[in-house]
């Protein structure tokens, strides 16, 4: 009696190793769960993303004055104001159109401007004017004197602006590069018979 419940319990022992060794077989070839690779961001190409502004459109200069560039445009200075910065990119966008008397008055759009519409053309871009002004309206326009950044020069006949050390003018005197209609100039040594405005802080 005694050897056959030895048997018997051999028996079951060798049972439950079998099932154990099985257990740990399928354990052993049951893969093993990878983490998927965190996505290497692609290394910049140098160019920009689409949607965005394009920058060879708004060049930018060191310091706090603009400098007016080969193509007869400005780059505005990187220290300047915002508002300055756009100001100076929205007038190269006119820059090199013929003087057109009464253009830019009806709409900021037109194939050519004068003094004044070149002036509000400038402004609006920099969402400094909601609507045109010609020469006389702008001798009341912002605030009186010379601004930080920007100064409109205006009398009843002619107006300019000047934006960071350049004057945006269709008139072409003293720019010895001449031409008439919108263009980037230097400053003029003398402003007088004009009253000065500026947009208020700037």
């Amino acid at each position: 009696m005694r050897i056959k419940n030895r048997t018997t319990t051999a028996a079951l022992l060798a049972i439950v190793f079998c099932c154990l060794s099985a257990t740990s077989a399928v354990a052993a070839t049951k893969p093993v769960p990878v983490p998927e690779p965190t996505p290497t961001p692609a290394p910049n190409s140098g160019g920009q993303e689409f949607g965005q502004p394009n920058l060879a459109d708004r060049p930018i200069v060191e310091g706090s004055r603009a400098k007016r560039l080969a193509n007869g445009r400005a780059a505005a200075p990187l220290n300047a104001p915002d508002v300055v910065q756009q100001a100076i990119w929205a007038a190269n966008e006119i820059v090199g159109r013929p003087y057109l008397y009464g253009g830019g008055h009806s709409s900021f759009v037109s194939r050519g401007y004068d003094c004044s519409g070149t002036i509000s053309y400038a402004l609006h871009g920099a969402s400094l004017l909601k609507s045109p002004l010609d020469s006389g309206l702008f001798m009341r326009w912002g605030a009186r004197g010379v601004g930080r950044w920007i100064t409109v020069r205006t009398n009843p006949g002619h107006a300019y602006v000047d934006i960071a050390g350049l004057r945006l003018d269709t008139s072409a005197a003293e720019d010895p590069r001449g031409g008439k209609g919108p263009r980037w100039r230097p400053l003029r040594k003398s402003s007088s018979g004009y009253v000065a405005r500026h947009p208020v802080g700037f």
